[in-house]
This record gives C-alpha cells, sequence and structure tokens, in this order.
C-alpha cells in the first residue's frame, strides 16, 4: 500500500501592533517566525527559555505552550505566553506587550547628543592629522586618443593622475578596466576617478563628468545591540562641517541572542551565519538609506565606508566563521580585515562603494575599542589614562604615548536588561535615574521620555542599588537586610524584593521591582569590571590612584551616575575630575579615519601597539572578582569615603564634585 507524505497544515500569524502576517507551519517555533518576519520579540537569552523576556500576549486562536515560572498562573489565563515556549497549532493575532517592543527613538537621542560634541573633537584633529580622505576623488580632463598619442586607456589615465598622487603606477583592477573603454568615450573623456590611497594607489571607480566636490562616505559603528551611522562631508578644511546626517537603530541580531556568546552559537545552526549576515547588513542598509534620504545625496557620491565593531560583530557582518573565538585559546579567524567593494558583504552603495575596518586586537578586544582609543587622545599623552567600554563585555586599555595593554571581562548583560527581572534597554519608559528617601523608603523615579515605566535600565540599576546600600536596605553582601521593613520591601516568589513601581503606576500593569536574583547578577557584573580594572592596573605596576584620567565609553557610560557608580563599587573612588565620558568613541574614531588617512593609519598602529592580557584564565583575576562582591568592596581602603557615608549616614559625594 502507497502511503502518501501528509503535508504540514499551513496558518496565519498576525502581529500586532506593527499588524504583520506571517504564514506558518504547525509545529513551527513563534518567537523562530518572528525572527524570520523580522519582527521584533526581546529574547536576551537567544531562546533559550532562560531569561523571560519574550513575553507575548495570545490575543485570539492558539499556541502550544509550556508553563514558565516567569509567567504567573493569572498572567496564563489573560494568554500572556514566551514565543521561545511557544508553536503554532493554529491561526493566532498575537501582541507584542510594550516592554517586549523596540523603540529606536532614544537612539536618535543619543546619537544626535554626541553629534553636538563632535565638532569641537573633529577640528582639533582634522588639524593635526589632515583632511585626507581614505579614497580620494579627482575630476580629469583626459586628451583624446589619435594616432600620435594612441598609449591605452588604462595608460592614459595612469598618465594624468599619478603625478597628483605622487606615485608611478596606479593599479586599476579588472571590475574597472570592464567597461572603461566605452565609458570613457561616452563621457567624452570627462571623469572623475575614485581612488584608494593605501600602498597600493588602486582605483576603485570611475564616474562621468564632474564629482570631485561632490565626495561624501559613511562611518558606521556596528555594535552588539545598535548600529550607528554617520554620512560624512569629505572634502573642505578642519574648521568646515563633517557630519552630514547621523542614523542609528538596533542591530536586528538581538532577536538571535542579546551577546555575542549567544550568536556564535546560533551560527553554529545550519544557515545561522548567513542569517546572521543578512540581518546584520539588513540593518545597516536601512541606516544608509535613511542618510542618503536626509543628506540628499546620489549613491554614486559615496567613495566608502569605514565601520568598526568588536571582533565577533566584525566577523559576523564579513560572513566569515566566529565559532573559535569562544574556545581556548580564544584565537580569532582575523582582526584585521582588507578594503573589498561593499558589493562583495551586500551592503547597497555604488559599484564603486569602498569598504575599510577599523583594526582589532583580539577575540574580546575590537575595532570598536581601537577607534576609541585612537580617538581619546591617550596616546598623544605621558600621563597613564584607562579607557573603558561598559557593555555585555568590559574592555578596558590602559597607557597612554608609551605603551598600552588590554584586556576584556565577561560583565553580563545586567546593564543592558538582561538578567534582570524587570530590566530593559534605554528606551522611553526606561526608568534611568533613582533617588530613595532613606527615611520613609519611597522612591523618586525619572523614566526616559517621562513616559509610564516599563522596566529599568543599566543607568537605573545602578542608582537604585546605590541608593538602597546607602540607606541600609541592601547590606554589603548584595542581600537585603532583614532590619528595614516597609510597604516596598517584601517577600517575592524569589526571595524579598523593593517595589519601585506599583502595577498602577505602570504601562505593564504588574509591580516592578528589584529582586534578591537581580542583585546578584548586578554583583557578578560590576565585580567583573572592576576585578578587570585592577589586574590590568597591576600588570601595569599601577594602582587606581596612579590614573590621570579614567575614559568612559559608549551609550551607557554617558547616562551613568559617577557618585552612584563608586557607591556600588563599579568605578574607584577617584575625584570626579578624573572622570571623563565620551559617548560613541567607536563612531567618532570611524569618522575621523573616513576622512583622514593619516588617522586611520593612527588607529592601525594603535591595534599594533596593544598588548593583549587574557583574563578568561587568570587566576588573579578570579581572586579579585570574589573581592569585589561586595558592596563596594571586601577592602574599605580603596573607597574611604563610601565607608566613610556609611558609618556616618551622610550623603555619599565623589571626592572633588564640589557638591
Amino acid at each position: 500500500m502507497m502511503h502518501l507524505k501528509t503535508m504540514p497544515s499551513e496558518y496565519r500569524i498576525r502581529f500586532l501592533p506593527i499588524d504583520r502576517i506571517i504564514p506558518a507551519e504547525e509545529g513551527e517555533n513563534l518567537l523562530e517566525i518572528a525572527m524570520k518576519a523580522g519582527v521584533h520579540i526581546n529574547a536576551s537569552c537567544g531562546g533559550r527559555g532562560v531569561c523571560g523576556k519574550c513575553r507575548v500576549r495570545m490575543a485570539e486562536g492558539s499556541l502550544g505552550s509550556s508553563i514558565h515560572p516567569s509567567i504567573s498562573e493569572g498572567d496564563h489565563t489573560m494568554g500572556f505566553r514566551l514565543a521561545c515556549a511557544s508553536s503554532v497549532t493554529g491561526d493566532a493575532v498575537i501582541e507584542i506587550p510594550l516592554e517586549s517592543q523596540v523603540d529606536r527613538s532614544v537612539l536618535r537621542r543619543s546619537t544626535i547628543m554626541s553629534d553636538v560634541d563632535a565638532g569641537a573633537i573633529d577640528g582639533g584633529l582634522l588639524r593635526e592629522y589632515g583632511r585626507e580622505p581614505l579614497v580620494e576623488r579627482h575630476k580629469l580632463d583626459l586628451p583624446r586618443p589619435d594616432l600620435q598619442d594612441n598609449v591605452s586607456d588604462a595608460a592614459r589615465i595612469t598618465r594624468e593622475l599619478a603625478p597628483r598622487l605622487g606615485c608611478e603606477e596606479l593599479l586599476l583592477p579588472l571590475k574597472v578596466l570592464r567597461g572603461l573603454g566605452t565609458g570613457l568615450r561616452n563621457a567624452d573623456w570627462n571623469v572623475t576617478v575614485d581612488v584608494d590611497v593605501g600602498v597600493r594607489r588602486e582605483v576603485t571607480g570611475i564616474t562621468k563628468g564632474d564629482r570631485e566636490k561632490s565626495h561624501y562616505a559613511i562611518a558606521v559603528d556596528i555594535g552588539t545591540t545598535t548600529i550607528a551611522a554617520q554620512l560624512l562631508v569629505c572634502v573642505g578644511g578642519a574648521s568646515e562641517g563633517v557630519i552630514l546626517a547621523s542614523s542609528s537603530d538596533y542591530n536586528g541580531q538581538i532577536s538571535f541572542g542579546e551577546d555575542v556568546i549567544s550568536r556564535i552559537m546560533y551560527t553554529r545552526k545550519r544557515g545561522g551565519l548567513k542569517k546572521l549576515q543578512d540581518v546584520v547588513v539588513s540593518t545597516i542598509n536601512l541606516l544608509i538609506g535613511e542618510l542618503l534620504y536626509e543628506g540628499g545625496i546620489d549613491p554614486a557620491d559615496i567613495s566608502h565606508i569605514v565601520v568598526a565593531g568588536n571582533t565577533t560583530m566584525m566577523h559576523l557582518f564579513y560572513g566569515v566563521e566566529p565559532k573559535h573565538i569562544m574556545l581556548a585559546p580564544y584565537a580569532p579567524l582575523a582582526t584585521a580585515f582588507a578594503p573589498v567593494a561593499c558589493s562583495e558583504i551586500g551592503v547597497k552603495t555604488a559599484a564603486h562603494t569602498r569598504l575599510f575596518a577599523i583594526p582589532g586586537v583580539s577575540s574580546y578586544v575590537g575595532g570598536d575599542i581601537v577607534s576609541g582609543v585612537a580617538l581619546s587622545g591617550m596616546t598623544e599623552s605621558d600621563e597613564v589614562s584607562l579607557f573603558m567600554d561598559i557593555g555585555t563585555n568590559g574592555e578596558i586599555v590602559l597607557g597612554n604615548g608609551q605603551w598600552l595593554l588590554c584586556a576584556s571581562c565577561s560583565a553580563g548583560p545586567a546593564f543592558e536588561g538582561g538578567g534582570i527581572e524587570f530590566g530593559m534597554r534605554a528606551a522611553p519608559g526606561a526608568i534611568e535615574k533613582v533617588r530613595v528617601n532613606p527615611v520613609t523608603l519611597e522612591p523618586m523615579i525619572l523614566t526616559i521620555g517621562r513616559a509610564k515605566p516599563l522596566g529599568i535600565c543599566g543607568s537605573g540599576l545602578i542608582d537604585i542599588v546605590a541608593e538602597l546600600f546607602l540607606a541600609g536596605v541592601i547590606d554589603r553582601n548584595g542581600k537585603f537586610s532583614l532590619d528595614k521593613t516597609a510597604a516596598r520591601v517584601r517577600e517575592g516568589v524569589s526571595g524579598r524584593e523593593y517595589v519601585l513601581c506599583f502595577a498602577a503606576e505602570t504601562n505593564i500593569e504588574r509591580d516592578i521591582v528589584l529582586t534578591e536574583i537581580d542583585l546578584d547578577n548586578i554583583m557578578r557584573t560590576k565585580a567583573a569590571v572592576y576585578a578587570g580594572c585592577k589586574v590590568l592596573l597591576e600588570h601595569g605596576g599601577l594602582a587606581f590612584g596612579d590614573l590621570g584620567m579614567v575614559i568612559i565609553a559608549g551609550g551607557f557610560g554617558h547616562s551613568i551616575d559617577v557618585e552612584k557608580a563608586i557607591a556600588v563599587g563599579l568605578l574607584p573612588e577617584l575625584p570626579a575630575e578624573r572622570f571623563r565620558f565620551m559617548g560613541n568613541a567607536s563612531l567618532g574614531g570611524a569618522r575621523i579615519a573616513a576622512i583622514s588617512r593619516r588617522f586611520f593609519e593612527k588607529a592601525n598602529q594603535v591595534a599594533r601597539s596593544m598588548t593583549n592580557i587574557e583574563l578568561s584564565n587568570d587566576t588573579q583575576f578570579m581572586d579579585e572578582f570574589m573581592a569585589a562582591m561586595f558592596l563596594p568592596h571586601t577592602d574599605d581602603r580603596a573607597f574611604p569615603e563610601t565607608i566613610k557615608a556609611l558609618k556616618g549616614g551622610s550623603g555619599f559625594r565623589v571626592p572633588g564634585s564640589g557638591s
């Protein structure tokens, strides 16, 4: 008897509030369906059912869902499910709650802030390094060939252009030679030539007419969570503007995991690497389209793009195998990538647009850190500085103009919302500032955009832990004190907790709380960062007091309260004037590199100058980590003002803050 194979049933899944309908087969995982369709649902753990972040509500229809402790019985009755633990059993209407959506408006706000600060920095660097873009653009009026002058078309271009570039030869690759003869004659020998002015002096494109003054580049920071891009003016002097337009968005890869390890693991699935490359390139293409529209620029006017990112992001962007990044001895496939045509990666620009990358150092110290260090000016000083970028990894660089040490410690995703019950990224509705009355224990909170609270972002987490610690609600072990009783300190499902907002005050109709599990994750994160800095300093034969400056880069660093970060032991107790915030230094360095060849060469030199200290198997790091698993630290001598405030009951102030 012949048995016919039963075809799987196809259903329709409708996602709200974006109102997108996606066909799905029976048994398909809901989170994977959303990923394929480009519908974002928060999933900090990459769909492993650990974080409980991918909450959705089944408004209509049916889903096959397993019970999860993060969904209460009441919420389950109301239709709430975890997308990663749900499969298709029929047609369904799925509502994505506010806390699971992505709002990029806060990213635009942070980009604008960094733009405002960029002018003075750009001007000073361009005066020092010169405004000579990586790809130069030259207008040529070529003499027409005749019987007395019948050299080849390629030789004719070289003869006219090489003297301007101070060289004897130009490389015209095959892709440029194809169609060259027809193109020159159709242009009546009046063309604009783009030249990669690296060692080989390679012609990257030839276009009709005079486009010499219509010369632009794009800088891109490929972050694990966000991608930021800027449209840059290549022509002009040091005093003239550089940034024509800016845009940013969440990295589309966040649906596949919050951290680099989750994404590396995803590449081990069939087609996983190609999928992650497509997603990040798609996000970049979206930003490029927005930049060109805002600037009113023809794609042909973009001669080159410079990208910077951590080592994993660069592997995923270029589509090369990243698995050895996470495996001992932690040797990446590459830390530097040769210039290529953007089309080779899938970046949608003109055929001649060239792609450059800021080089990295190691598996966990990438081009984003190199870019920031080059921009910071610490390599031009005899004074020793500590450069920090705190994200899911804490990357740190120590040194000055003579030497550089670097390291990375796995900070975890706590400050970006991962592993925190009501944690979230910085977005409208995120609690970003908190103050607690030390007597009544009543909180005063501010949210981004002054919207009703949805959750707590990184800066808010540091604030609330510091405030509760200084008020005696949390003890030095990071546990809720049994001596403090108040309406907001209570027993929860996973132990004692503090209520920041009761359900009626929120936009998620649930109490927003800080739990002891949250405290454990925050303690581990802050301990890893502090321990990494301490070990790096000891490798350099220095102590925190020897630092002339602590430079904090990244969006998270730009928003934290230094006093609170010191109080919990995340940052060393130093005078306020020794802290400097740079915002998106990765993007800033890529921006200058795009329009200054000498600065790009400096970034390469910075990468070559860094000595990487591997902390993953360092016993000293583990000792320092355990010592830092205390508020603020086991060594009271490292935080004298904080300890004084605890003993005296007075408000803590950073030394030299004047407040």
